[in-house]
C-alpha cells in the first residue's frame, strides 16, 4: 500500500490483530451491564409501571401532579413533598420519582382546564377504580367553571338516581381534583360540603377564583332557595347556571322545589338540567 494512497475502512481492519476470546467475552459482558437507575425508571414511567411528579401553581398554592405514559394519575397539595409521596404510595402504590417540571404540554393543558376550558383533552390514568367512580368523575367534568351541581344531579345523570351517598364517596376519592372538578359538586341542600384538598374553606377558595359568590350561595341554601326562574323566558334553572345569573332582579322568581316551578308554568333549563336528580312531584 502506498504511503500517500487513501486509507479505506477495510484497510484498517486488515492491519489490526484479531481480538482474543477473552476480549470478546469481556465486550459482551459490558453490553449486558444494567442500565442506570433513572433510565430504567424513566422507561417504566413511559409504559405506566411507575410515575413521575412535579409541582404546578394553583388557586390553593403549589400542587403536585403525578403522571405516566397513560396520563395524570394523582394530584394533591405539595406544600409537604414527603406527605405527597406518602399519600401517592398509599393510594396508588407504584414507584414514584420527582422531576424538575411538568411536561410543557401537560402544564398548559392543566392551566387551560383550571381556566374553564372543558374541551381540552387531558389523558387520565384511572386504573384501579370502579366504573361507577369513573362515571361520577367524568360527569363532574361537564360542570362549567363557576357553577355547581348537587350530588343528586350527578347520580341521576349517570343513571343511578338513588346513589347520592355513593356519589359523595366517589368524589371524596377523586385522585385528580381540580383537573376533575369535584369542587363544583355540593350537598343536596345547597351547602358547600367537604373537599379532599383542604375541606370546605379550600373549596370556597377555588369556587371564588372561578367567580362564584359562595357567601350568597350558602345564604340561598339556608333560605331554602333551590331554583331560579326567569319571568321573561319561562325557564327555571339551578341558581349558579350561567342563564340564571343573567336574570334581572325584576324578572327573577325563586322556587323551593322544581315541582312548584313546573306548576307555575316554568320549563327546566336545557343547559343546567335542574330536573336531573329532582323529584318533580315533591
Amino acid at each position: 500500500m502506498s504511503d500517500t494512497g487513501p486509507i479505506r475502512r477495510h484497510d484498517i481492519a486488515a492491519t489490526e490483530a484479531p481480538p482474543r476470546d477473552d476480549e470478546i467475552i469481556a465486550g459482551l459482558a459490558a453490553l449486558g451491564s444494567p442500565a442506570p437507575h433513572d433510565v430504567a425508571l424513566g422507561a417504566l414511567v413511559r409504559v405506566g409501571l411507575a410515575d413521575a411528579w412535579a409541582e404546578l401553581p394553583s388557586p390553593l398554592g403549589a400542587i403536585g401532579i403525578a403522571w405516566n405514559g397513560r396520563g395524570i394519575s394523582w394530584l394533591d397539595r405539595a406544600d409537604d413533598a414527603a406527605r405527597f409521596q406518602d399519600r401517592f404510595a398509599e393510594h396508588v402504590g407504584r414507584p414514584l420519582r420527582r422531576t424538575e417540571q411538568v411536561p410543557e404540554r401537560m402544564a398548559m393543558a392543566v392551566a387551560a382546564r383550571l381556566a374553564g376550558n372543558r374541551r381540552i383533552r387531558i389523558p387520565l390514568d384511572l386504573r384501579g377504580h370502579t366504573p361507577f367512580e369513573v362515571a361520577v368523575w367524568l360527569k363532574a367534568l361537564e360542570i362549567p367553571r363557576g357553577e355547581v351541581r348537587p350530588y343528586g344531579w350527578i347520580a341521576a345523570e349517570i343513571g343511578h338516581p338513588k346513589a347520592v351517598r355513593a356519589v359523595g364517596t366517589a368524589l371524596s376519592h377523586n385522585p385528580v381534583p381540580l383537573v376533575v372538578p369535584c369542587h363544583r359538586v355540593v350537598r343536596s341542600d345547597g351547602t358547600i360540603g367537604q373537599y379532599s384538598l383542604g375541606g370546605p374553606e379550600a373549596k370556597r377558595t377555588v369556587l371564588e377564583t372561578e367567580g362564584l359568590d359562595t357567601v350568597a350561595l350558602e345564604a340561598q341554601a339556608r333560605s331554602g332557595l333551590r331554583y331560579l326562574g326567569s319571568a321573561t323566558t319561562g325557564v327555571v334553572c339551578l341558581p349558579t347556571c350561567h342563564h340564571a345569573r343573567r336574570i334581572g332582579a325584576p324578572h327573577r322568581r325563586p322556587f323551593r322545589s322544581l315541582a312548584s316551578a313546573v306548576q307555575a308554568g316554568y320549563r327546566p333549563c336545557r343547559s343546567c338540567r335542574p330536573d336531573s336528580g329532582s323529584a318533580i312531584a315533591a
